[in-house]
């Protein structure tokens, strides 16, 4: 993944990635012509912009202490995650359906660290 601006990573396929303070994990998006979905674009890595929304399901990532009971061997039923947001000007705005604790709110998207 090279990075695109403070925002963005540029990765395969004609697809950015952006880091979700809500679920702390990468969302991507296809942008410009490609297989699969595609949102429009600001072209603005520092400050970001997709529509439509974005919609990310799936489950929650681990704790530290939740992967040591599953190396164990101890029964573990994930949690469902759902992360639904607009992405504008460099802010992620929450929407009422996500299951994490943003929800509801408006934050800046964080920088991505490295070159």
């Amino acid at each position: 993944m090279a990075r695109l601006g403070r925002k963005l990573r540029q990765i395969e396929g004609g697809r950015v990635a952006f880091m979700c303070p809500g679920c702390r994990m990468m969302h991507q998006v296809g942008i410009g012509t490609g297989p699969g979905p595609r949102w429009d674009y600001n072209g603005d890595p520092d400050a970001p912009t997709f529509s439509p929304s974005v919609k990310v399901t799936g489950t929650e990532r681990l704790t530290d202490q939740q992967h040591a009971a599953v190396m164990r061997g101890e029964p573990f039923e994930p949690k469902p995650l759902l992360c639904h947001s607009y992405v504008r000007e460099g802010r992620i705005q929450f929407l009422s359906d996500c299951t994490h604790a943003l929800v509801g709110q408006t934050v800046d998207l964080p920088d991505i660290p490295g070159a």
